[in-house]
């Protein structure tokens, strides 16, 4: 298969499980060992800030007017400051233990039981019965900011879902089920938009492994998928729950681990 068309494929994937709560890094790992997809991590890296850019582009009349406002308005300020509150715990946890990271979890039965154990967390706490408090971004306390970062950190573990531990967090600390996803968008600003910049910093040779053009094609392809599963996301979320998903992270996962045990995938993967 050429290159050009594994970069479509894993910029599509990159796109559609990004936002959605079933591992974006799950499913790269596992796409990438089934294409034979060779070099560095860097293009999976990369292919991540179309999913930033997707964000920003849905919310920009948004953005726009809250950057006209910070100034003069209280609760733009206390939205972001939450934002950055939120973003903290990944930042510091994350840059300490990278390393061990991707050199130890980076393998498919991690992730087959990420997908499984963090679909029952979310099969339970969907069935939960509890009243929504934070129905708006203005209303997001520090408080639930922090709480939402420290689930945050849940998503270090390939396969758990950086979309699914903040939107299942938010929603423990009662934000209502959109306000959640939503937050979980804003938040993926600073900590994709970071991790991306950290990554390409620390392998810049791993840009030209893979060429500007595959590169330019991942990303571009990750951009347009991305802003179609916002919307898409938010659509789903305004009549169903995350049951679905739950069912689908359980099936994928006994899935991955029946091919690990029959050597489908290589040890390293």
């Amino acid at each position: 298969m050429s290159d050009i068309l594994n970069s479509l494929i894993m910029g599509v994937v990159e796109g559609i499980t990004e936002f959605l709560p079933v591992s974006s890094t799950g499913h790269l790992i596992v796409t990438k060992e089934l294409l034979k997809f060779e070099g560095s991590d860097t293009f999976e890296i990369v292919i991540q800030l179309g999913g930033v850019l997707a964000v920003l582009w849905f919310y920009f009349k948004t953005i726009l007017q809250q950057v006209k406002s910070v100034a003069t308005d209280a609760a733009v300020r206390r939205f972001w400051m939450a934002v950055i509150v939120a973003f903290l715990p990944a930042a510091c946890i994350g840059l300490a233990f990278h390393h061990y990271i991707t050199e130890y979890l980076f393998n498919s039965v991690t992730v087959a039981c990420s997908l499984i154990v963090g679909g029952v967390i979310m099969w339970w706490i969907e069935g939960v019965a509890f009243k929504p408090r934070t129905l708006a971004f203005e209303q997001i306390t520090l408080k639930q900011a922090l709480a939402i970062g420290c689930a945050q950190l849940c998503a270090l573990i390939p396969g758990v879902s950086r979309s699914a531990s903040t939107i299942m967090g938010g929603m423990l600390t009662g934000l209502d089920r959109s306000t959640a996803t939503g937050f979980s968008f804003f938040l993926s600003i600073p900590t994709l938009g970071a991790a991306s910049i950290y990554s390409l910093l620390k392998d810049l040779n791993g840009v030209g492994e893979h060429g500007i053009l595959n590169i330019s094609i991942g990303l571009i392809s990750s951009f347009i998928v991305s802003l179609l599963s916002i919307g898409w996301l938010l659509r789903y979320i305004s009549k169903h729950n995350f049951r679905g998903f739950a069912v689908y992270r359980i099936v994928v996962g006994i899935i991955i681990l029946a091919l690990s045990y029959f050597g489908f995938f290589s040890p390293s993967v």
